[in-house]
């Protein structure tokens, strides 16, 4: 881009107004004080998305609740002094972001989304549940009867509570993540707000399905994106479980971006049980921040399957507030074609008595595949008697097959029970000779053992009817001779 370009677009941006003159939604966003020396440092073509992003949410919206002007406006002041991500960066050193930079990124909007007449019944949710379609919540394909009093499952801009809007405002936007994270919050539509007050306990899991119908062909540059976000809020005692699931197309190759975070909150004693699918068809880009916050003696347990995505890549961050914090994260990663299955974690504990464990597990079975595992647990100073554990074990299936894995475990306290390990290999000779002794072919062993390598993160998943699914679906993508139901 000229500077001469960038001379013309930056005014949009810091071009102060007549002390007279009203300044449009859009316009106060983009004027949050940055000076302009400022954002010509910046990256143009970060500000030129963010510019769209924001118009895009000036013609589809109403006046949004403070709490999201506020993220709107922290994101936007964020991204003037935010580049591209490119490989000399060491969050992303194995990470190429190229395919969505050089897509013609554009939002989309309710107008664009397909009918919802065919997804009148969707299948395998559980109930209650939530349709979020493009990033935009469907009403007519949620349901949420039966909830507890006190519980809120909806769109922030329905809230008619104070008391809960002020508790909103204290944890939107409280934790600032990389460039992806604030474009999702200058161009979510709206905050899913998920709040458990004190001492509640919902039952039954709350099943939150999000689905790509705008999608452009494999071979077009237009790249449509959404960017949902979630807010879950479980106050002291509260507990429930959440199931995330992301769908796009079953085997197809359409393109999309899904730009998604979700911010967590468990209050003292609380308990959130975390089950993620990602499953998005795949010439899509999927982009996941989860931010989780964690007072004393709360838990919060993560169970994660990703297999979709041309690119798909989840951050995770996770820190503990106070003593006697339970953190369980548990991830499988399948990459059976031309992928890259790309998760970064961070644990910070800073409290005495703090109890955490990682799981992560992937399968690259295509000589062009690729994975990534950078796993950072930090055992600050105060963070006495803490046990923490970490391993990442990797199935390599075919040639040139690729994986990259960095767990790093960062230890201050001296009085501590911590440990990590890592391990990539292809299938074990001795156990395949096992299952040969006792008369089974050597495909049906490779099968068995690959599914077994999966199970074990399978089985963590809390609900017998999310794992069942779960179950289906590894064992179809790794067996396509399988019927899909």
């Amino acid at each position: 881009m000229s500077i001469s370009a960038l001379d013309s677009y930056i005014p949009k941006l810091c071009t102060p107004r007549s002390s007279g003159e009203r300044l449009p939604q859009t316009t106060r966003v983009r004027a949050f004080a940055q000076p302009q020396t400022l954002a010509i440092l910046s990256d143009p073509h970060v500000l030129r998305l963010a510019e769209t992003l924001e118009d895009s949410i000036a013609s589809s919206s109403a006046s949004p609740p403070p709490p999201l002007q506020k993220l709107r406006d922290f994101s936007s002041q964020s991204l003037l002094s935010t580049p591209w991500p490119s490989r000399k960066d060491e969050p992303f050193r194995f990470t190429d972001t190229s395919f969505i930079k050089n897509s013609d990124i554009q939002p989309v909007n309710p107008s664009q989304t397909q009918s919802l007449d065919s997804l009148s019944a969707l299948p395998d949710s559980i109930s209650p549940n939530l349709a979020i379609v493009d990033g935009y919540l469907a009403d007519s394909l949620s349901q949420i009867s039966g909830l507890p009093d006190g519980v809120f499952v909806g769109a922030l801009s329905s809230l008619n509570s104070e008391a809960i809007m002020e508790r909103v405002s204290k944890y939107v936007s409280n934790f600032q993540g990389d460039m992806f994270w604030s474009l999702n919050g200058v161009g979510a539509p709206d905050v899913l707000l998920v709040y458990v007050p004190e001492g509640c306990k919902v039952e039954n899991p709350l099943h939150l399905r999000f689905l790509s119908l705008n999608r452009s062909d494999k071979d077009s540059k237009t790249l449509p994106i959404s960017n949902p976000r979630v807010l879950v809020l479980v106050e002291r005692g509260g507990e429930i479980s959440v199931v995330e699931e992301y769908v796009g197309g079953d085997g197809d190759d359409r393109c999309y971006w899904t730009n998604s975070v979700m911010e967590v909150y468990v209050g003292d004693g609380g308990k959130l049980q975390h089950s993620y699918i990602q499953t998005q068809s795949l010439g899509a880009a999927h982009v996941k921040w989860t931010s989780v916050l964690q007072e004393s003696k709360s838990i919060y347990e993560l169970s994660e399957v990703s297999t979709g995505g041309k690119l798909s890549r989840h951050n995770v961050h996770v820190q503990q507030l106070g003593p006697d914090t339970v953190t369980e994260l548990s991830t499988f990663h399948l990459s059976l074609g031309d992928q890259l299955q790309d998760l970064h974690s961070k644990l910070v504990l800073d409290h005495p008595r703090g109890y955490s464990r990682q799981l992560h597990k992937c399968i690259v079975a295509h000589s062009l595949g690729q994975a990534v595992f950078d796993g950072n647990v930090q055992v600050n100073r105060d963070a006495q008697q803490t046990d923490a554990g970490q391993l990442t074990r990797s199935l390599l299936l075919e040639p040139r097959a690729t994986v990259n894995v960095k767990p790093n475990l960062q230890i201050i306290a001296d009085d501590v029970k911590c440990s990590h390990g890592a391990a990539i290999s292809d299938l074990e000779a001795n156990q395949l000779f096992y299952f040969q002794s006792r008369g089974i072919n050597i495909a049906a062993a490779r099968k068995a053992l690959i599914f077994s390598f999966a199970a074990e993160v399978i089985e963590r998943f809390p609900h017998a009817s999310v794992r069942k699914k779960v179950e289906s679906l590894i064992k179809r993508l790794l067996d396509p001779s399988l019927p899909s139901r």
